[in-house]
């Protein structure tokens, strides 16, 4: 079964409300570290605050990497450290350096 064709408009709108509720997922998911999103799935929070920087810049706009990390962690990034990040553990930063991205 082919996925629904939509206008434009529609698509960027799904997009973004997929985005937000992703965004507020990690929010609320604080006992999620970045180093388990890196190891799992490639990304984490600081990468979609750089894909974001990079849309508003691709747009002429703009936002420091601190501000767009501001947006994706919802508060400051040093205070969300301080709350919410756990020192990594060796199995951890082994599996990260086994396969995390270049630009990492």
């Amino acid at each position: 079964m082919a996925a629904p064709e939509f206008d434009e408009a529609t698509r960027t709108a799904l997009e973004a409300a997929a985005f937000r509720r992703l965004v507020q997922h990690l929010r609320d998911r604080t006992d999620v570290q970045n180093i388990d999103l890196m190891n799992l799935a490639g990304f984490c929070r600081n990468c979609l605050s750089k894909w974001y920087r990079a849309a508003a810049e691709e747009r002429g706009l703009a936002l420091t990497y601190d501000e767009a990390r501001e947006i994706i962690y919802g508060m400051p990034y040093k205070e969300w450290q301080a709350r919410y990040q756990k020192e990594a553990s060796a199995e951890q930063l082994a599996a990260f350096a086994a396969n995390a991205p270049k630009d990492h």
